[in-house]
């Protein structure tokens, strides 16, 4: 426990909330698990999952202000889906301290992406129950924000939502697009856009409107910036 607790870099004030949230179920169904272990995780998983969609929904409702309900209910999905619960759940090695049944052991159970969620869910939990509200967004905020700044490109999101989110992540402000030229007769104009991150120029675009042109620069400011993110 004291290793977790390390790399979490929390301490419980009551050890048992942590262990209860380490344990599957599958242990419970052994000879001496009644005595040498707490309940197992599943109850503090249901609290866990009501937290962290909670967490989620306000980190999403501050990065996107200005993105449609049903655009946040997409990306909230996606944070909490058990693929990236269990992602989550391996960069904090949880996998390395669960405590699980002969049987889930000598199946793999601390790499399978079910117990892995679940556990964090229950992790999850365990924080809130013992420390409150405070760990719980210092440890998992951050876990969180390096998911977005990964958002598949398939995303539902559009180029200025997903460009957006980045600069908040990373800058804490707002990209900024302004109108560089336009060219062309009034019947058929064509705008050059910049979008910069307060001094950054991150990227440029044209298109025949400007809403066409800003979308066109997020798409360059989002290549610039994985190239960036890549070297």
């Amino acid at each position: 426990m004291q290793e977790i607790e390390r790399l979490l870099r929390y301490r419980f004030r009551n050890p048992d909330l942590l262990a209860c949230a380490l344990t599957h179920r599958s242990l419970q169904g052994e000879r001496l698990a009644a005595v040498e272990t707490p309940s197992h995780n599943e109850k503090m998983e249901f609290l866990g999952d009501a937290i962290l969609g909670f967490l989620v929904s306000q980190l999403l409702y501050e990065i996107y202000p200005i993105a449609r309900e049903g655009d946040l209910s997409t990306l909230k999905g996606y944070l909490v889906s058990r693929k990236v619960l269990a992602r989550i759940a391996k960069g904090m090695r949880l996998g390395d301290f669960l405590r699980l049944g002969k049987g889930e052991e000598m199946s793999t159970g601390r790499k399978k992406q079910s117990i892995l969620a679940d556990a964090l869910e229950a992790l999850v939990a365990a924080l809130y129950l013992d420390g409150g509200w405070s760990p719980v967004h210092q440890i998992l905020l951050p876990y969180l924000q390096e998911e977005l700044r990964h958002i598949p490109h398939d995303s539902i999101l559009d180029s200025k939502s997903r460009l957006q989110a980045l600069v908040q992540l990373d800058f804490h402000i707002l990209p900024q697009y302004r109108v560089k030229a336009q060219e062309g007769p009034s019947h058929d104009p064509h705008f050059w856009v910049e979008v910069k991150a307060g001094q950054k120029v991150l990227g440029t675009g044209k298109g025949k409107n400007k809403k066409e042109a800003e979308q066109e620069a997020a798409k360059d400011g989002l290549c610039h910036w994985q190239r960036n993110h890549q070297e």
